[in-house]
């Protein structure tokens, strides 16, 4: 079994409902953002640190993120009859990944600066963590209103509550899906096993990033692009 990642889950099921008539007659990731839709960002970036395997799970109008994505070579894991929210989806998808840690990613953000899934990856210590967190301090989360998700101690472990928000990138151990036995379930089960056991662990992103999660966000991350000349 692998130790260090080198394939990623794009998570690309949501409804997308907070877009509004955006996501009527499309799924959220194909919503534009400085010309390109939104996954596309994200996968620029799994491309341009290496990532070799990429993985998308589609639900709403999935036959339109299938046209665009399956030309690109982009592994798919098609959730029917029902959306299986982050937990069931990536065990779903664990065949097209393979064993070992993978990177999971959110396809409504923009990230600016190092390249997110190279800075996890220099980070990961598999001696030590379950899983890896990209986060930001909640005064630098543009289109973010939460005042943040985790602190962080000084080993780096992670718990609930403080000042840090979770930028929608991670690398993730896989071996605890097998454990939870509902077929629906959110990767938040996870993560508090994890850190009840000192085992969930963050690392800082120093550049930007935009959560893109309604049209009022939209401006805010091509502002953020363009200031970083990533258009």
């Amino acid at each position: 079994m692998r130790n260090r990642p080198d394939a990623v889950m794009l998570f690309a099921a949501g409804f997308g409902t907070r877009m509004g008539a955006l996501t009527r007659d499309r799924p959220k990731p194909l919503v534009e953002v400085a010309g390109r839709p939104l996954i596309d960002h994200a996968l620029s970036l799994a491309r341009d640190a290496g990532v070799s395997r990429i993985v998308a799970n589609l639900h709403y109008r999935a036959e339109m993120l299938e046209r665009h994505l399956a030309p690109q070579g982009i592994a798919l894991s098609v959730e029917q009859p029902r959306i299986l929210e982050t937990g069931g989806g990536l065990r779903q998808a664990l065949p097209l990944l393979g064993d070992g840690p993978v990177f999971t990613a959110n396809t409504d953000a923009v990230w600016t600066g190092p390249n997110p899934y190279a800075g996890l990856r220099a980070a990961w210590d598999p001696a030590r963590m379950d899983a890896l967190l990209l986060l930001i301090p909640a005064a630098r989360a543009a289109g973010h209103a939460g005042r943040g998700d985790f602190a962080r101690d000084e080993a780096g472990r992670l718990t609930r509550g403080g000042g840090l928000t979770y930028t929608g990138i991670q690398i993730l151990r896989t071996d605890r899906l097998r454990l939870i036995p509902d077929t629906v379930f959110s990767l938040n089960r996870l993560w508090d096993a994890m850190a009840a056991e000192g085992r969930l662990h963050g690392t800082i992103h120093p550049g930007g990033w935009c959560d893109v999660g309604q049209p009022a966000s939209i401006p805010l991350a091509e502002a953020l692009l363009a200031g970083a000349g990533d258009v």
